[in-house]
């Protein structure tokens, strides 16, 4: 069920209610009916995934905190890991390596080859998957308390506002709030449907109109002229960020109402001032899970320099292969890891300490800035392309003419420029406030007189309502 339709309207309508009106002991049940109905509202054939990978997970916990011995905790951790992992390969990876090994074969032998299989992929995996297993390494080094009560395990797993795109959530974080008793409480209703608010205004104002301009350049790269690549480059940088950072702010308003904090996903990554502090900003649940369930159990910056750094390149590999089972995310990956290592060595380099001016710090800072985006924007070229090939005429085209040829098309013209510079300068705005405040633009316009904070309100729903695009697009972070 998308955020953006009618029929979630309706379903929350039917789910807040309901949740507050049972008594505490049925809303982990009522969380898990609703969750599933969400999850195979249009996929219905896939709800054995989701409930296969929450029994493995809560049985694979119980037998790992049942067992004391090393031998058969390791083996029932096995166990179970392999059982959900096995799902994740398969539906993601499973046409990757078997047509590597075709390719491989074919080299040597005309008729050698291995059967093929092609799965369509459930929405969502990639998310329930990694969070079954956060879950069984926490038990398992006894970082969280297995849980017993199979309904609250069950919810925390399914939990409909960060089931297919996250934020991928611990469960420390989230089970101790869902046994915990809620009422209803008007302050977190109304900041919860404001964040939701804010999220549907990037989503449809701003990601949706950008999808226009990135899928018209992008489907046919050699059609269009470098000047064209290089904006509809720049505007996938916006629009990934809108789109999967409003999916966010939704899952987190939708929760809030509910009594449940989900962990904030994004913090201003476009005004990160190197690629290690990017990280630290964008995609946070993933990064974080990278880092203490990959990073930190291969040595992390506890080993030798260089094993510290393949350590790093390793972390950044295997995170490009997680968003798709193609070897451009694996570049996209190399690039970003390259980079990151490229910064550690920098910083081996002694260098002496220059004291600047206030003025003198911004400029630096904002060059920084500039510099780290620019590269970011350039690896996204790998992640949005449709091939290889593609992202190869995108690179080669904009690099021999990035400022010259005609800009605008039928389906990108100046009325489109200007909503799109208007959008992205006011997104920026709200950054700037949030990054100054404690409480966010949330709070910020809570603190704004009335004529300040209501017309700012309806203007986000008058945006939504004339500026959505008739063509809506899915979210992005569906795919992976």
């Amino acid at each position: 069920m998308l955020f953006t339709s009618v029929a979630f309207g309706v379903f929350l309508a039917v789910v807040i209610p309901l949740f507050f009106l049972l008594p505490q002991r049925f809303r982990p049940t009522w969380i898990v009916l609703v969750s599933f109905y969400f999850y195979t509202y249009e996929t219905p054939e896939y709800w054995w995934l989701l409930f296969g990978c929450i029994v493995v997970s809560y049985v694979g916990g119980l037998a790992i905190a049942h067992w004391q011995g090393k031998t058969p905790r390791r083996v029932a951790l096995a166990v179970s890991v392999t059982l959900i992992a096995g799902l994740l390969v398969y539906y993601k990876y499973a046409h990757l390596l078997l047509s590597t090994i075709n390719a491989g074969l074919s080299r040597v032998s005309d008729t050698a080859r291995v059967p093929d299989v092609n799965p369509l992929l459930p929405i969502g995996i990639s998310f329930f998957t990694f969070q079954a297993l956060s879950y069984l390494f926490d038990v398992y080094w006894k970082k969280f308390p297995v849980e017993k009560r199979f309904d609250v395990f069950a919810a925390y797993k399914a939990f409909f506002p960060q089931l297919v795109a996250g934020p991928i959530e611990r469960p420390g974080h989230v089970i101790p709030q869902l046994v915990k008793k809620h009422v209803w409480n008007n302050d977190r209703f109304i900041s919860g449907l404001k964040l939701m608010l804010w999220g549907f205004f990037k989503k449809l104002v701003i990601a949706d109109r950008l999808a226009i301009i990135v899928n018209e350049m992008y489907a046919a790269p050699a059609d269009h002229n470098g000047f064209q690549l290089l904006i509809a480059t720049y505007a996938f940088a916006w629009q990934i960020f809108c789109d999967f950072s409003a999916y966010t702010d939704i899952a987190r308003g939708c929760a809030r109402i509910l009594g449940i904090d989900l962990m904030e996903n994004f913090r201003q990554p476009y005004l990160a001032k190197s690629i290690p502090e990017f990280w630290q900003r964008w995609h946070i649940s993933l990064s974080t899970w990278f880092r203490d369930y990959l990073y930190i159990p291969l040595g992390g910056n506890r080993t030798a320099w260089l094993r510290w750094q393949a350590n790093l390149l390793i972390v950044f590999l295997v995170s490009g292969i997680w968003h798709g089972a193609d070897w451009k995310f694996a570049i996209w990956g190399a690039i970003h890891g390259a980079l990151f290592i490229l910064v550690n060595a920098f910083a081996l380099v002694p260098r002496p300490k220059l004291v600047l001016p206030k003025w003198g710090d911004w400029l630096v800072n904002g060059f920084k800035i500039f510099v780290t985006f620019n590269i970011v924007c350039f690896a996204w070229i790998f992640f949005r392309a449709n091939s290889m090939g593609d992202a190869l005429t995108i690179i080669q085209k904009i690099a021999a003419a990035p400022f010259s040829g005609v800009l605008f098309t039928e389906q990108f013209d100046r009325n489109a420029l200007i909503i799109m510079g208007v959008a992205i300068v006011l997104l920026e705005g709200v950054h700037i406030i949030h990054r100054r405040t404690h409480g966010g633009i949330v709070k910020w316009l809570d603190s704004c007189p009335i004529w300040v904070r209501w017309p700012a309100y309806y203007a986000l729903v008058a945006a939504i309502f004339l500026l959505t695009p008739k063509q809506q697009q899915g979210f992005i972070y569906f795919q992976f």
